[in-house]
């Protein structure tokens, strides 16, 4: 599966350019958090192509599993530990790593994420994107862990950017249904294609659980992904444009009462210096009045 956007042309017919204007024709330029993601991911994957060992330290220490795991062959562990052990870093770390036996599995997570990410990214700020991005591989490894911890599925180890990835194609298919995605050597609405691929990996999920699909620990991870990234796109993000405006606004009104007492205190000064003279005022009022005036003057450049 391969992933292909096509944002709005410009007005004259054109190609496509980063910034929707002009006649540039060619790949877009990543975003800066989906640069660096890109870097990580494929910096990582050499490494570990080329290394045994740090194969087997990365894979010991910062692959995903629920709990420790042990190989089938002599009973040696794999992973040190797992997230119901307590090692949650985990939760993130999982998301750089990939499987070093087929370059195909970095190969199509990091072209949804160049494709993908770039749109969410220029809407977002590289911060959200980035919590986003994060925040839905860690919901493709909770619901994983969960899954696992029932006995669902078995406890095997986990790697790959899938579920934070398919979290940008749902968001994607909520906020830009306009896009159209290759699936399969066809090109797919965005929306279409998501429905698709959940009804996939929920048949995956079944099969899993019946013990005749081997890589329904992934689908999981891709399910949690793609739901969180639905969800939060639907209310979360709503709900935290709701919550920046009610914290603007409230600080834009202390900022109002603040002023407005200060104005009431220099009002209290200026009629004692009418009525006594400034010998009267306290060092403290003197200080008020300073205040003020460099206020004003600030105000007026």
């Amino acid at each position: 599966m391969s992933w292909r956007d096509r944002p709005y042309a410009d007005d004259d017919g054109g190609g496509w350019s980063p910034q929707g204007r002009g006649t540039s024709i060619g790949l877009p330029k990543p975003t800066r958090v989906v640069t660096y993601l890109l870097v990580i991911n494929i910096a990582v994957f050499v490494l570990t192509a080329v290394s045994a060992s740090l194969r087997y330290f990365l894979s010991y220490y910062f692959m995903m599993a629920a709990w420790e795991i042990r190989s089938p062959l002599d009973g040696t562990l794999v992973t040190g530990g797992g997230v119901l052990t307590g090692h949650f870093w985990r939760l993130i770390t999982y998301q750089y790593l990939h499987s070093t036996t087929s370059a195909f599995h970095l190969f199509f997570n990091m072209l949804g994420l160049y494709f993908l990410g770039s749109p969410l990214e220029s809407r977002w700020g590289p911060r959200t994107f980035l919590t986003f991005y994060t925040v839905c591989g860690v919901a493709g490894a909770v619901l994983f862990t969960v899954l696992v911890a029932v006995g669902i599925l078995p406890n095997r180890g986990m790697v790959g950017a899938s579920g934070s990835v398919l979290g940008l194609l749902s968001a994607c298919a909520v906020l830009m249904p306009q896009f159209i995605i290759i699936l399969l050597f066809f090109p797919v609405p965005i929306r279409v294609a998501a429905v698709l691929l959940v009804a996939i990996y929920v048949l995956n999920l079944l099969a899993g659980f019946a013990g005749g699909h081997e890589g329904a620990g992934g689908d999981a991870a891709h399910l949690g992904g793609m739901a969180f990234g639905a969800a939060w796109c639907l209310w979360g993000w709503s709900w935290l444009q709701r919550r920046r405006e009610h914290a603007h606004r409230g600080a834009w009104e202390r900022k109002m009462k603040r002023q407005r007492d200060l104005q009431l205190e220099v009002d209290r000064i200026l009629a004692k210096v009418h009525e006594r003279g400034i010998g009267s005022l306290t060092r403290r009022e003197k200080q008020i009045l300073a205040d003020a005036t460099e206020a004003q003057r600030q105000q007026e450049r």
